[in-house]
């Protein structure tokens, strides 16, 4: 009965706040051939849930890349403040990752999990224009295979409707 309310608690109020936002990631795409879109649906005005699809396209032979070829992170987000052009979160993510790890001179794939925490930043203009920058660090924690640690860092920009 528990789960039956939440879920119809959290249905009703999806349409009592509509705001939803998708971003790009250009510090990724600018520094390394990478690309990260998010989508963020707003819950209230101090939660929201999202997720982020990144994929890496820089060569193995590249002297700074992610490990990571593919990273989806499910994350949840809780703001600071309810100013409505300026806002600090902090999030929390599950960051589904695979690549690969080089281990005794040859490269191995990997696919983990990872849960970490992150904090950020974000400025909405009026008209829905939406400048975000964030960083925090995830631990995979199912594969031997995988790094330690999986990085969460973005500049996007996006728009808020």
């Amino acid at each position: 009965m528990k789960k039956i309310l939440l879920v119809a608690v959290v249905f009703i109020s999806s349409f009592a706040n509509a705001q939803q936002e998708v971003r790009l990631d250009l510090g990724d795409a600018l520094v390394m051939k990478t690309l990260e879109v998010s989508y963020e649906y707003y819950l209230t005005d101090k939660s929201s849930v999202g997720m982020s699809a990144l994929f890496n396209f820089e060569k193995r032979s590249a002297d700074f890349r992610y490990n990571e070829k593919n990273m989806f992170t499910p994350y949840f987000r809780h703001y600071f403040t309810t100013n409505q052009n300026w806002n600090y979160f902090g999030e929390v993510f599950l960051g589904i990752n695979s690549g690969e790890k080089e281990i005794n001179g040859s490269y191995v794939d990997y696919t983990d999990g990872a849960l970490g925490v992150s904090i950020g930043s974000k400025y909405v203009s009026d008209g829905g224009f939406v400048v975000s920058a964030h960083a925090g660090v995830g631990r995979n924690m199912f594969s031997d295979n995988s790094p330690i640690l999986a990085p969460r860092i973005g500049l996007a920009l996006g728009y808020r409707f």
